[in-house]
């Protein structure tokens, strides 16, 4: 039973569970990135709130193992949410070195209200594994490499219907929330939609629940590879290698050859020297033409002439040809003996 300094209490309950509710909200809804200032201040002043909340629960004694989800009044039913969403604003904090921490707070906090959840019969629902249970699982599933076909699909069309009848509850929610917060709706309403918040999270706590699990599998992973990365022991450095020649001596390097596509025929200061004397240098201009370069563009030149003027005298003769072939038709000169 309450005592008197707990009833005095009593009414701060409502406004606490109200304010952090409408905070998770504008955190869900919010376009600022989860990491900004403004996201995390609200989500630090609910998780206070939430607490103080659940310490008014706890000392309230409104939820008891003795009773059932019937007598429990309609207007405390949302209290049971209070895990729920300290779990939520837990898995919104973004510190990276705490996150493990944070993942592991928000899975007890979401568990613990399915447990509540599950007692009282809420909704019809299996409930997740436990650390202790999910490592005799492991162990019991070690055996099978890869998941059956039949647990993967029965998986997929659970989370499908959990997925639909989501859906469905956030539809009659919406139709609903006018009518009760406005306080023109009657206990049976006002209880029913409780019932359906309630039902909500569960799907909620169920998928979140999911998502924690691989991730904590993820970084637990990560972890462990840090640390074998660092026990390993750096490998010892290796004595220089003499360097070797492709030929053993001047007699077999002139019958294979020096094991090289080519060999230089003048060092870079020759090369540079003979651009340098020919004017073929980038910052030298135009490069000079030498007496060989003039011999062989004339030859080039006359080339071309002599074949243009072949071209020509071809030309003229195959003309000719046309208008004697116009003139004198097949069989022309072969008239004799024709009567």
């Amino acid at each position: 039973m309450a005592t008197a300094e707990d009833e005095l209490l009593l009414p701060r309950l409502p406004e606490l569970f109200e304010t952090s509710k409408q905070l998770l909200d504008e955190v869900e809804v919010a376009t600022e990135p989860t990491g900004s200032r403004i996201i995390q201040d609200k989500v630090f002043k609910a998780l206070d709130l939430l607490k103080k909340a659940a310490e008014m629960v706890a000392q309230l004694d409104l939820f008891s193992q003795n009773e059932d989800l019937e007598e429990i009044a309609s207007t405390d039913l949302k209290y049971l949410m209070v895990p729920a969403f300290q779990g939520a604003l837990a898995m919104k904090q973004v510190n990276p070195r705490k996150r493990l921490d944070h993942l592991q707070w928000a899975r007890e906090h979401f568990l613990n209200y399915l447990t509540q959840c599950q007692y009282y019969h809420v909704a019809e629902f299996e409930l997740p594994k436990t650390k202790n249970n999910s490592t005799d699982h492991n162990t019991a599933s070690s055996t099978t490499a890869y998941p059956s076909l039949f647990a993967m699909a029965s998986q997929r069309q659970a989370k499908i219907e959990r997925y639909k009848q989501k859906k469905e509850v956030e539809h009659r929610l919406s139709t609903m929330k006018s009518a009760v917060e406005s306080g023109q709706a009657d206990d049976e309403h006002v209880r029913e939609y409780y019932l359906l918040h309630l039902r909500r999270w569960i799907s909620i706590s169920l998928e979140e629940i999911e998502s924690i699990d691989q991730e904590m599998k993820i970084l637990r992973e990560k972890d462990s590879s840090k640390e074998a990365s660092t026990s390993y022991s750096p490998r010892q450095d290796r004595p220089p290698v003499k360097p070797f020649v492709l030929t053993r001596n001047m007699a077999q390097a002139k019958v294979f050859g020096a094991g090289y596509p080519s060999l230089a025929s003048m060092t870079v200061n020759d090369w540079y020297d003979q651009h340098r004397k020919y004017g073929a240098l980038p910052d030298q201009g135009i490069a000079e033409r030498t007496p060989e370069l003039k011999r062989a563009g004339q030859e080039h030149e006359d080339q071309e002439q002599k074949e243009e003027e072949d071209d020509e005298q071809t030309l003229h003769r195959a003309r000719e040809w046309d208008n004697w072939k116009d003139t004198h038709p097949r069989g022309y000169g072969n008239r004799q003996n024709m009567g």
